[in-house]
């Protein structure tokens, strides 16, 4: 009976060491998510070292939102944007992939079979810029969505680093320059040009190679062949009145805030044309003549390295297309069409494409 009442009493004597491990583990692990919240938030550069905020989520939201302070176009100091809603936490920019979402601050506008594609790709294996590469169509299919969605289709970005979308069709929508303006009356546009007699017939083939069967190009082109009316109303006509549209984006940009880039320099000169682009958008001349070489099978230049990879890389099959031939009166009656609104294109924007 003594026994085991020692033995019952044995019992309670154990317990305060084991209570002492848990209790020191406890401490330990405390001190660590101490010292590690502590590190992240003096490497984001946090002014406060609260408790975290919770993950930001990012649904769409109805409503438009206002642009986060330090957006392009707002002026805010820095306690302000380290304080905007937007700025991730240190633990969730550790799990989710360091920089915030934000904005553009310059976005390439137009035009659709300009050379767009080509000149993102080539901005892209610059170090400063980061770009979404879906066209996100927000201010012209999208906008309903909010600034929120857009915001969040962005790639993460870190201080000095740039944030750039393109979305061709841009440049010929009517509500697109006071939607972007209305974000940011800073953000920096970007507009690649072409012959527009060559983008047209461009515009054409891309059309052909998904619907074989449409009108061909010289029906198209008239509203009447015999008097030789041009059908303005078919897009791919319309597209290159270049100074019409122009016009639209100076009622809400000063001409200084929009690049013109010609598509014909980015084909034979792509690293002059690429050295305009990064003094606009203030970057380092990182892109040279080295990053490229001509592909003498599809007629234009590759990256020698793309982004992310040390193999060269061209733009897919469906650039470099083989133009289908057009009659050259056809052509002629286009030249003659487009003369009058190159003249005026070239005065408003202070350079001469070379087109005629």
């Amino acid at each position: 009976m003594g026994q085991r009442l020692n033995r019952c009493l044995d019992v309670p004597v154990a317990l305060p060491p084991l209570r002492r491990r848990l209790l020191l583990l406890f401490i330990m692990l405390f001190l660590w998510l101490y010292m590690f919240y502590s590190c992240a938030g003096s490497c984001a550069g946090l002014a406060t070292r609260g408790s975290p905020a919770p993950p930001r989520a990012a649904p769409p939201l109805p409503q438009l939102l206002p642009p986060a302070p330090g957006e392009p176009g707002e002026e805010s100091s820095l306690e302000e944007q380290r304080a905007a809603p937007d700025a991730a936490s240190p633990i969730s920019s550790f799990f989710n992939g360091s920089g915030t979402k934000r904005l553009p601050q310059a976005i390439i506008i137009g035009v659709k079979k300009g050379g767009t594609r080509a000149l993102l790709e080539f901005l892209r294996v610059h170090p400063d810029v980061r770009a979404v590469g879906a066209e996100p169509h927000f201010f012209d299919r999208n906008y309903e969505r909010g600034l929120a969605w857009y915001r969040d289709l962005m790639p993460r970005t870190l201080e000095g680093q740039i944030t750039m979308e393109k979305t061709p069709s841009y440049f010929v929508t009517k509500e697109a320059p006071a939607r972007i303006s209305s974000m940011s009356k800073g953000t920096k546009l970007i507009v690649v040009v072409r012959d527009p007699v060559t983008r047209a017939i461009s515009d054409y083939t891309q059309t052909l190679s998904k619907k074989p069967d449409i009108p061909t190009f010289e029906s198209l082109t008239f509203k009447n062949r015999t008097t030789g009316l041009i059908d303005t109303s078919w897009s791919a006509i319309q597209i290159g009145i270049y100074a019409k549209h122009l016009e639209n984006w100076l009622l809400y940009f000063p001409i200084g805030q929009i690049l013109f880039v010609s598509g014909e320099r980015l084909i034979s000169d792509p690293a002059g044309e690429l050295g305009r682009v990064q003094d606009f958008l203030g970057l380092k001349r990182i892109i040279t003549d080295k990053h490229f070489y001509f592909n003498k099978t599809k007629g234009f230049p590759c990256l020698k390295k793309a982004e992310g990879s040390s193999k060269p890389h061209c733009l897919g099959k469906t650039k470099g297309r083989t133009h289908p031939d057009i009659d050259q009166e056809v052509v002629q009656r286009l030249r003659d069409f487009y003369r009058p609104f190159n003249m005026k294109f070239y005065q408003m924007t202070g350079q001469d494409f070379g087109w005629d």
